[in-house]
């Protein structure tokens, strides 16, 4: 235990002297929350609509004045197909409505026209909703002009995010990225640092041993790691008034377990490593894999089944899925007990692996 403590001391003091560290480990993450969610996002917003109007009678004035009201839609009056095409293909429109000639006039006769949308698909996300948005608001505008009520009308109600705010799907994430960085591939970068500059020779040859080295080398992110996801909650709290509605110290139990975890890789990836540039592209591929297979970014549910089956071997896929459901839906211990035993698994196999495959002396 002396030997831990003064080998801690040591990183510690090579921690705060350094000029770098210090900034990634914590001016970094808070300018990931702070900044992130607010560029990053699926939310859409404003939709550019192109209107062909042939037919300019009560109801399709009433189209467009609802429109036209919404903040989601700048709408822009055009007066042939040809002209809305070349609106899209310049970017200017996201959305094209035609509403077809004598359409009010096919109403009162019972056989509707209905109006022709058609969307930008160069962006599927914003083409799709867009077209959605469009659509939603055309029959609610005929909805109201022919004196519809809203007797026998499906009701939506959408669960733990009401507002459906990509920002509350979004934090979680960006703190399992901050963690995936801080605490496996910054020890990772330490460790090859004294491979390159000769320093852990000094360690080799002396008799501490090798699961001491590698503690001191990890416990010190493992502290920073817990301190970066208290900050993060507290910001998201204070900025975008996000906080999690299940309990704290389920929260903090399973990123503790997920530390160990990503320290486990990081030292793997070290050993297997003489260089910081062969550690970097180590890391890079790593936290590709991480980012598209784990659910970080899309669903795993959408995946083809082999891609399901390869993400059980992903050890992020359980921590997203705990932090998320603590975070949104409130979800006690026990209904997630798979995923905190897998974690501990990968923890326990990944930092015997770690232990093992460093070589103290060659």
């Amino acid at each position: 235990m002396r030997t831990l403590l003064i080998l801690l001391r040591k990183e510690f003091l090579l921690f705060s002297r350094d000029k770098f560290l210090p900034k990634i480990a914590f001016i970094f993450p808070c300018m990931v929350i702070l900044i992130v969610p607010f560029a990053t996002t699926m939310d859409v917003r404003h939709v550019a609509v192109a209107v062909v109007n042939h037919d300019p009678g009560t109801l399709s004035r009433k189209i467009m004045a609802s429109m036209d009201a919404s903040p989601y839609f700048t709408l822009t009056p055009v007066h042939s197909q040809p002209e809305a095409l070349e609106m899209v293909k310049d970017g200017k429109a996201d959305v094209i409505l035609e509403i077809p000639s004598q359409f009010e006039k096919s109403l009162a006769t019972g056989h509707p026209e209905a109006p022709h949308i058609s969307a930008n698909g160069v962006n599927g996300i914003k083409g799709m909703l867009g077209a959605q948005y469009v659509s939603t608001a055309a029959m609610q505008a005929i909805g109201s002009y022919m004196g519809m009520s809203g007797e026998g009308k499906v009701t939506v109600n959408y669960l733990y995010n009401p507002t459906l705010n990509y920002r509350d799907f979004m934090i979680p994430a960006l703190m399992i990225m901050l963690l995936i960085m801080l605490c496996g591939f910054l020890p990772a970068l330490n460790l090859v640092s004294e491979k390159e500059t000769g320093t852990i020779e000094q360690i080799n040859v002396t008799p501490v041993r090798t699961s001491v080295f590698v503690l001191s080398k990890v416990i010190p992110y493992w502290i920073i790691g817990l301190v970066v996801i208290g900050i993060a909650m507290v910001l998201a709290k204070i900025v975008y008034g996000l906080w999690p509605a299940g309990s704290l110290w389920a929260i903090f139990l399973a990123t503790a377990i997920f530390i160990l975890v990503m320290s486990g890789i990081g030292i793997l990836i070290a050993n297997m490593s003489a260089t910081m540039s062969q550690s970097m592209f180590l890391t890079f591929f790593v936290v590709l894999v991480f980012v598209l297979m784990s659910g970080l970014i899309t669903p795993v549910s959408s995946m083809p089944h082999w891609a399901q089956t390869i993400t059980c071997a992903i050890p992020p896929r359980y921590y997203i899925d705990i932090i998320r459901a603590l975070y949104l839906k409130g979800t006690s211990v026990a209904g997630l007990a798979p995923q905190y035993l897998a974690l501990t698994a990968f923890a326990i196999v990944l930092n015997v692996l770690a232990t093992l495959t460093y070589a103290k002396k060659k």
